[in-house]
Formats: C-alpha cells, structure tokens, sequence
C-alpha cells in the first residue's frame, strides 16, 4: 500500500478527496458535527499516508530525476496545504455556527479567507519553494490595485463585518434605515436585505446603514409606539383641541395602560396647526390598526367638540341631535324627516367621570346616543367585571330594552365627563313597527355585541375595529326572504 502511494501518491490523494466529497455529501447539512469529524478524519489519513510515502508539505519533493513523480508529489504536497485549510475552516465554523449563529458568517468567511491565504503563501514557499518575500511585494501591490478598484464593495464587505459585530440589528428585526422601513431577511457580504410593508425587497448596502441613522423598532421588544398626526385649523383653541384628542386616546382601549399616551402640539402654521398623539402597543402588527382606529376616534371627538372642516352649508346648520342621527349606522335606514323629528325630541343629558350610564342586569327605558366623552363597557363573567370595549361620540347603548324590553348584559361606565342623548321608547315605537331596517340593525348589534361577550368571557382575542362598537355594523346582515 505504502509502496502503491509512493508510485501513485496523486491517485491515493484523488481517492482520499472524492472520499471526503463523498462522506460530505451523504451527511448533509443536518449533521455538522459528523461532518467536521469525517473531514477530519480523511484530513489524518491524507497527511499519514503522505508522510508514510516520504513526502512532506514543508519541503520540495524528493524525486528531482523522476519529472512524473516530482509532479505528482509537488501536486500532492499543494493539494495538503489546501485540504489543511479547509479542515480547519470547518471546524472554526462549526464553532462559531454553535456560538453565533447566523451573525457569525461573515465572520466565518474573513477568518476562511485569511485561513486559504496563509495556506496558498505556505505552498507556494514550502512545496514550490518560491521566493515568498518577493511574491509577498508583488501581491500586495496587486492588493493596492484590486482595493482601489473595488472600494466601495470592499467598504461593505468591512461594513457588513462591523454591523454583525456590534449588532444594531439582527435578521427578523423591523427597522428604518435611511427612511427605508422592512423587516430584515437577510445580511450578506454586501448589503442587508429590508422585506418592506408593501411586500418588496429593498437591498441596502452595508456601508450605507453603517454611516445612516438606524431605528430598530423590534427592541426593547416589550412595546411599540405608534403615533397619528392631526391638522386642526388655527382658530381652534389648542386647550380644546388637545381635550379632545385626550379623550381619543382614553377611547383607544388598544393602547397599553403601562405608557401614558400624549398629546402635543407638533407644529404651528397660519392656517393649521398640527397636533401629534402617541401611544404604544404590544405588537408590531396590530399598529396599522390601532393608527387607524386613533385617528377614526380623533375625527369624531373634535367633531362632537365643534370643530369642524369645510362643511356644507346645510349640515352646518343641523343641529348637535341631528349629526349625531346622520352619523349613527342604526338610524340610516330612517327617512330625512324621521331624522329631522326624532332629532326634535331627544334629551340631552350630562354626565360625569365615573358615573354608571346603564347598569349590569338593567332594563333601559331610552336608547342613548354618546356625543362627547369616553365610555367603558364591562361585562360579568359570573365573578367579576371585564372590560370588553370603550365607546365615543355616534355610539348607542340600551339597544336591548328597546327591542324587548331586556336586560342589559353589560356594564356601561363613564371614563370622563361628558353629555349623552336620550331617545325614550315611546318615540321609537312607531318607527320601530314602520322600518324594517330599524329594528334589523338593533337587532344586529345585539347580536354582535353578544358575541363580543362571549368571545371575552372564553378568552378570545377580539379584533379591533375601525369605528369601535358601531363596527359590529359594517357587515349587516341582509334581511331574508
């Protein structure tokens, strides 16, 4: 055997490579460790049989008279120089893999490429026996050139190293950098790869975020602001445009409780000013829900408190009673003069923060339409009170003993101050037996809101809905044949 690789040591070494191919493949990806420990043991049985054949990889081959042999030796000798670099990239990166993870690749890849040079220079001086100061000298003028010729590559290749170094941000985080927002799938040599909101890939080079601003939006982790800008014309006194977009925030139930959301006056113009609201929620995916939601209720408190854009001539003139029968759903069904005379004979009442509007297992005499304020639904699931809801301006409640004279199955508890209007039963009666749609949209949102109930007493999550409770309406049910 001994005698065979010395006469053929570049057919042994051939057999000991596609060996080593051959156990690489057939283990896969899935079992590293076998892998590191199968190169390993060829890498042995390589350099053993070449020493055993008298070749060594720190000196030229010993058969100058046999050119054939002195080739394949020179060629054995190069290929352990390689195969030695490999083995040994191996195994730093299956402990770097074990350690690090994915942020550990790139430097894996400088470290193999560092790694492969040495072995390429310790060849070239040990088996080719060149001239390694010269060829050092000449590499790295050629180095220079290369270097001035791919700089900017080069400084993302550094920059990539530095971000995965000190890791401002890690695959799967949602960040913007430089104005571009995604989620990042991917840092490679080159560039980080940002999965916008849109569903595009935007490819950011690394020496770009190196330099840019970065705003990792998935740390801490433990809540996500989110913020609505309103413009609100400059005649609008900000104490009371800031109370009523308080009072938006107090409706926002979606906010977490642990930061106190805010109001603040963003900018100042002749025309408008500009008012911020900030609150955070507990996950990412819920903000474009909530953004919306907030702004919906901020629309609808500074309506209620008087402010008002561009409106027609005619609804400016409508009565407090009147928009809030144009805004809420139930009452669409009616006619412009039903509107016009149940507006008539609706009864404003004020209340105060704390107050219980319509108690737990009540039978309600009026249906109450909100104007201004926040109110808080509670319902019993046999041992206390769960809030299941909040309410604002355009919402009703006391539907159920309307209908049926039932009793409510929810608590409804004012957050702050504010006034209601009442529609006694009496006035409803008639409207009730002459319109269909009336008494099918009450109906309905009874029975949504039971349905909230339930979902709330079991412990399911309940969606949030673009105009709060008055959201149960969007998918009526179409009266059947």
């Amino acid at each position: 055997m001994l005698m065979f690789f010395q006469t053929h040591p570049l057919i042994i070494g051939a057999v000991l490579l596609l060996l080593d191919l051959s156990l690489w493949r057939w283990l896969g990806a899935g079992r590293p460790v076998s892998r590191m420990f199968s190169r390993i043991a060829v890498f042995v049985a390589f350099s053993w049989g070449l020493m055993a054949a008298g070749i060594s990889p720190l000196q030229p081959p010993l058969w100058p008279e046999d050119a054939i042999l002195n080739l394949m030796a020179t060629m054995v000798g190069i290929a352990w120089w390689l195969f030695a670099a490999r083995t040994l990239t191996v195994v730093l990166g299956n402990g770097l893999t074990s350690r690090g993870g994915h942020t550990a690749r790139l430097l894996h890849d400088v470290m193999g490429a560092v790694i492969f040079l040495l072995a390429i220079v310790g060849a070239a001086a040990y088996v080719l026996q060149l001239p390694v100061k010269g060829l050092l000298a000449t590499s790295g003028a050629m180095a220079i050139i290369v270097g001035l010729a791919l700089q900017s590559t080069l400084s993302d290749v550094f920059s990539g190293i530095v971000l995965n170094t000190t890791k401002p941000y890690e695959v799967d985080d949602w960040i913007v950098i430089d104005g571009v927002e995604g989620r990042v799938m991917e840092i490679d040599w080159r560039s980080t790869h940002l999965l916008t909101k849109l569903g595009s890939m935007a490819v950011v080079p690394n020496s770009l975020a190196a330099k840019a601003k970065i705003i990792n939006v998935s740390r801490p982790g433990n809540a996500y602001g989110v913020s609505v800008l309103m413009a609100i014309p400059s005649s609008v006194r900000p104490r009371r445009a800031i109370d009523a977009l308080e009072k938006a925030l107090q409706g926002t139930r979606a906010l977490l409780p642990g930061f106190t959301p805010k109001v603040s006056v963003k900018s100042s113009h002749l025309e408008y000013n500009e008012y911020e609201l900030k609150g955070f929620v507990e996950s990412l995916s819920h903000r474009t829900e909530v953004r919306n939601l907030m702004f919906d209720l901020a629309h609808r408190h500074l309506e209620a408190a008087g402010v008002s854009w561009c409106v027609a001539p005619d609804v400016q003139a409508w009565s407090r009673p009147r928009r809030l029968l144009e805004d809420v759903r139930v009452f669409r069904s009616l006619s412009v003069d039903d509107r016009d005379r149940l507006a008539e004979h609706m009864t404003a009442v004020d209340y105060q923060a704390n107050e219980v509007l319509l108690a737990f297992d009540a039978v309600s005499d009026c249906l109450m339409i909100i104007s201004t304020g926040v109110v808080s639904v509670s319902i019993h699931d046999g041992e206390r009170f769960i809030e299941a809801g909040r309410m604002g301006p355009g919402e009703v409640l006391g539907e159920e003993g309307i209908l049926s004279e039932g009793r409510s199955r929810g608590e409804f508890r004012s957050l702050t101050s504010g006034r209601l209007f009442r529609i006694e039963r009496c006035m409803l009666g008639a409207q009730l037996e002459h319109s269909s749609d009336l008494h099918l949209a009450l109906d309905n949102l009874v029975h949504q809101r039971e349905e909230i109930r339930e979902s709330v007493v079991a412990k399911k999550p309940v969606h949030i809905k673009r105009s709060g409770l008055l959201g149960w309406l969007q998918k009526k049910r179409q009266p059947s044949a």
